[in-house]
């Protein structure tokens, strides 16, 4: 069974029509709608539209209406979607296809020309090509909310999704470190209906603090051990300056020394912890 789950705040411009396209195309398929604290008739046109609506009684959060959405759904499959019309559900069996020849994820990748501004889409290029590093993988859209999962694997990481808008970051970055198939598939997303209610700064560096978060959890070695090495190359850089000009080995030499040696050791002992919480899986 497929459920087609929609996180929804003030999204009364477009909720209804995309139901209704969903409708068409999957008439058997469990539509969820999380009315996310709307203040206005999203949920009344989502129910009028055949969806079954979960609601917040205040907004907690794209990445809140996510999980409920997910402990609410009874199909075998997740099918992640925006209701503001940025997805077309035409895309859906495209997902679906991957999901059918053994992937656990399969995520809509926006392409050119489908991003909402040229600031967000250079951000996004630069998630991409960190979350790239840090998973040894390549990431083609590290923040699309436009995904299909495996029910029982993606509920394994609950808890640790984010309330706000980056379960997409997250969800993405758990897949690759517990060693589980992610796949993309190009899609174009249209202009969305109605107001963002991402603001580019804010939530911008937010992505960037949780890829970080997020790689320091799942591959710690990838960040610890540059900041080591970076350190041990200024230790030797002003221990070689100060033998050249006064002949002696400095206090700075020895502190930065010392601290390469212990943030690789943070580094492995990390990576060791995070061996053991992926035990099973891997």
């Amino acid at each position: 069974m497929l459920s087609i789950v929609m996180p929804a705040k003030n999204e009364a411009a477009a909720v209804g029509s995309t139901i209704a396209a969903i409708r068409r195309q999957y008439p058997e398929a469990e539509v969820i709608v999380v009315n996310d604290g709307s203040c206005d008739e999203t949920a009344i046109l989502a129910e009028a539209a055949g969806a079954r609506v979960v609601h917040h009684p205040y907004s907690k959060g794209n990445g809140a209406a996510i999980k409920t959405g997910a402990r609410a759904a009874s199909g075998e499959i997740i099918l992640f979607m925006d209701a503001d019309g940025q997805h077309d559900p035409a895309d859906i069996p495209r997902l679906l296809e991957l999901i059918g020849q053994g992937h656990d994820m399969v995520v809509g990748a926006r392409q050119k020309g489908s991003q909402a501004s040229m600031g967000r889409g250079f951000a996004n290029g630069l998630y991409n090509r960190l979350a790239s590093w840090m998973t040894g993988h390549r990431v083609d859209d590290l923040t699309s909310g436009f995904r299909a999962v495996r029910t029982d694997k993606f509920r394994e990481f609950l808890y640790l999704l984010p309330n706000g808008f980056s379960y997409p970051t997250t969800s993405t970055m758990a897949f690759f470190r517990a060693g589980y198939s992610v796949a993309y598939v190009p899609i174009h997303a249209a202009k969305r209906i109605g107001k963002s209610h991402i603001r580019l700064l804010r939530d911008g560096s937010r992505f960037l603090l949780i890829i970080f978060k997020i790689g320091t959890l799942f591959s710690p070695l990838k960040i610890f051990a540059p900041v080591a090495l970076v350190m041990f190359a200024l230790a030797s850089s002003w221990y070689g300056w100060t033998w050249w000009e006064q002949g002696r080995f400095t206090n700075m030499s020895a502190l930065l020394y010392s601290g390469s040696v212990m943030v690789f050791l943070m580094g492995l002992i990390s990576e060791q912890i995070t061996a053991l919480m992926y035990r099973g899986r891997e």
